[in-house]
């Protein structure tokens, strides 16, 4: 697979992600929905200070925030590097574009980290406003502390646990809950990807390294001697 493939590759997906983002979050009020294929999708606004799918990591706004960030950094930096190598060294093409996935997925939520602090105002969940891009006041946070935006929503299943089930009897059942974003998205599909075809994308590289073959310009004939 050549580089630059697999570049413009990460390019789409940072730029889909990061116009989505853009428009949800300057379309949209925090905890705005529409519908957009039935009940099943729907665009529903919220940001989230911790990792993927919403999950959290220490205190909200806190240290917690700053080290998720700083090891986002980290991890991107690193996966410039690895990509380089395993491009490098053949590894399997469909390998290649799951690490890709994931690669650009993390760099998605890592922008809005680093940068959506400073260059958005504040989606306040009472004021219920839109919020302006490049305010004049400045942005909701600082540098390193901004908050990730999530839209995509899909309650495929709506409806209550049976009464007899012990503990959540006749309480809400909703299939699936999560409000993630295309970075999200991309990360979740890369890596389950490599946990299913894992047997394949690494028996090809063994197979060949194995086969590697050292060209050499001696020639061979029934002179040659053993020694």
């Amino acid at each position: 697979m050549k580089k630059y493939q697999i570049v413009v590759f990460i390019l789409l997906i940072l730029i889909a992600d990061q116009a989505l983002k853009f428009y949800i979050k300057t379309s949209y009020h925090m905890g705005e929905e529409h519908m957009i294929l039935g009940k099943w999708f729907r665009l529903h606004f919220v940001e989230n200070e911790g990792m993927a799918w919403g999950w959290k990591f220490g205190e909200s706004g806190g240290w917690g925030k700053l080290a998720l960030t700083i090891f986002r950094l980290g991890a991107v930096i690193f996966g410039v590097y690895y990509i380089n190598k395993i491009i490098n060294q053949k590894f399997n093409k469909g390998f290649i574009v799951c690490v890709g996935l994931i690669f650009a997925g993390a760099f998605g939520n890592l922008i809005d980290s680093l940068f959506y602090g400073i260059i958005f105002e504040n989606s306040d969940d009472r004021m219920l406003n839109v919020a302006k891009f490049l305010p004049n006041g400045g942005g909701y946070g600082t540098f390193l502390h901004g908050k990730v935006v999530d839209m995509l929503y899909f309650p495929i299943i709506d409806s209550h646990y049976p009464s007899w089930v012990p503990w959540v009897g006749g309480k809400e059942f909703e299939f699936f809950s999560p409000v993630f974003n295309i970075a999200d998205m991309s990360i979740s599909t890369g890596l389950i990807i490599i946990l299913l075809f894992q047997k394949r994308f690494f028996k090809q590289q063994a197979t060949n390294e194995k086969h590697h073959t050292i060209e050499t310009k001696t020639p061979v004939n029934d002179e040659a001697q053993i020694l």
